[in-house]
């Protein structure tokens, strides 16, 4: 396997992989913009110490804001299902699949994820939400079934 950019089926995952790691990251920036904005929604009470982006402290600070938590909850989510992407992927671009095949799954999984921040960010019922993380789900079972066959298949031939 060709682990370089000149190799279309690796390339397709390091652009996957890269978009799935900068939305999750993206997810810790906008928890920070929302809290600012909302002057609430802290964790710590060493949030509540008087500093320069907290010049007025008040123990509200620390309850809940429901927008703050929605944006923390989306970001849980990406960490409990984004890391498998990582490996599935990779497992799977190195039985060498057809590239189109891959460019589906993979980049099918990274919009399965976009769609799923969009409907949790937006308020969408859990049906919504619930269909286009099976949708990601799927993808990830497909692609590690197919590396997990493929390995297997090396001992059986």
């Amino acid at each position: 396997m060709d682990l370089s950019l000149s190799n279309p089926l690796f390339a397709t995952y390091v652009i996957a992989a890269s978009l799935m790691i900068l939305k999750a990251v993206a997810m810790s920036w906008l928890t920070v913009q929302r809290m600012v904005s909302a002057k609430g929604g802290f964790r710590a009470p060493e949030d509540l110490r008087k500093t320069p982006l907290n010049p007025s402290p008040d123990p509200a600070q620390l309850l809940p804001n429901e927008k703050v938590e929605r944006i923390r909850r989306i970001h849980q989510n990406d960490l409990e299902n984004i890391p498998f992407f990582l490996a599935a992927g990779f497992l799977f671009i190195t039985t060498a699949p057809p590239l189109l095949l891959a460019q589906w799954l993979l980049y099918g999984y990274v919009a399965s994820r976009l769609l799923h921040f969009i409907a949790y960010l937006t308020a969408q019922t859990h049906d919504m939400r619930a269909m286009l993380w099976t949708i990601g789900s799927l993808i990830l079972i497909f692609m590690t079934g197919s590396a997990l066959w493929a390995a297997i298949n090396t001992f059986i031939t």
